[in-house]
């Protein structure tokens, strides 16, 4: 009987792991339509002749920008990878120096077929959520970007439209054809895909992300001060990159402030996802002890003790 419930717990493990995988490449795919391919056409927005939101000068390329999209991407990819993995490996030190790590807890993870260690579980875990989020925000931001068509602040300064063929003489017309615009196709197609910002919605995707977990996750002493610092400067770097955006006339303020939401709810709510869907493995009487975090993101992976335990009382959250 134990046989076949391992044999059944194991074929569940993978049947997970397949769906997950599905689910991911699926995400993977849709966020790469939506990039590089022309499979959903922008919405054409008008404007009215001289509209002065719109005129704002234009300061160049993306690439010419103080924080250029190369920077972005490997900010947004690499600190996170970096900062979770060197953060789950001295956990994973500090706890395998003081403790063993029993039969039970492999059981529980891998259903006795092959024990996949702690510290690649954990990290895979956490970088898999939080790429799979970052993901779900790029796609976000251009479904957004298709459906509105928001014109950018420099529009008419790359529309180059020639008012007097199209009967501008009074400034309150309302120009809706997209053959109005003289300048180049490809600036044009880019300024009209401003609403949310992209670059704001990832950045505070990543900072908040990155908030909470070492705000959960990090629970050593001497940390107090460290943990608000290192999150609050990262808060800090993603207002500024929004700040960046409306200084340099490529997004409005609307633009930006609806970047810095759908990034903010997307982290939030992958987080306490996260931390719930673990929290109903735990043992009830170590609720209480747990929820003093600010979302629980360390329910997931490694077994723990809370101060109000006796030494054989230890519970396994995977």
């Amino acid at each position: 009987l134990s046989f076949v419930l391992i044999k059944c717990l194991s074929l569940s493990v993978f049947i997970m792991l397949y769906f997950q995988l599905v689910i991911m490449a699926g995400t993977v795919m849709l966020a790469y339509y939506f990039e590089y391919t022309d499979t959903f056409s922008v919405h054409v927005q008008g404007f009215f002749c001289y509209d002065t939101a719109y005129t704002k000068p234009y300061l160049g390329p993306e690439e010419s920008s103080a924080v250029p999209p190369i920077l972005l991407y490997a900010v947004v990819a690499g600190l996170p990878t970096l900062l979770i993995t060197i953060t789950e490996t001295v956990l994973f030190l500090v706890q395998y120096t003081s403790k063993e790590f029993d039969r039970s807890e492999k059981t529980v993870a891998t259903g006795d077929c092959c024990y996949l260690n702690p510290l690649v579980r954990r990290t895979f875990r956490f970088l898999g959520v939080y790429t799979f989020g970052l993901f779900t925000v790029d796609i976000f931001v251009n479904a957004g970007q298709v459906v509105t068509g928001n014109l950018a602040p420099y529009f008419l300064t790359i529309c180059k439209p020639n008012y007097t063929a199209l009967g501008c003489q009074q400034a309150l017309r309302y120009i809706s054809h997209q053959e109005a615009c003289t300048g180049n196709q490809d600036d044009i197609m880019r300024a009209r895909k401003t609403f949310p910002s992209k670059e704001a919605a990832l950045s505070v995707y990543a900072a908040l992300y990155l908030a909470m977990y070492v705000t959960c996750t990090v629970q050593a002493k001497g940390t107090r001060l460290a943990k608000p610092v290192l999150s609050l400067g990262l808060v800090c770097m993603a207002f500024l990159t929004g700040l960046n955006r409306v200084a340099e006339y490529r997004n409005h303020w609307s633009d930006v402030i609806a970047g810095f939401i759908i990034g903010s709810a997307i982290a939030t709510f992958l987080v306490r996802q996260t931390s719930s869907n673990s929290g109903r493995r735990t043992n009830s009487s170590h609720t209480p002890a747990l929820s003093q975090c600010l979302l629980r993101l360390s329910f997931v992976g490694w077994r723990m003790n809370t101060d109000t335990q006796t030494p054989s009382q230890t519970f396994t959250c995977v």
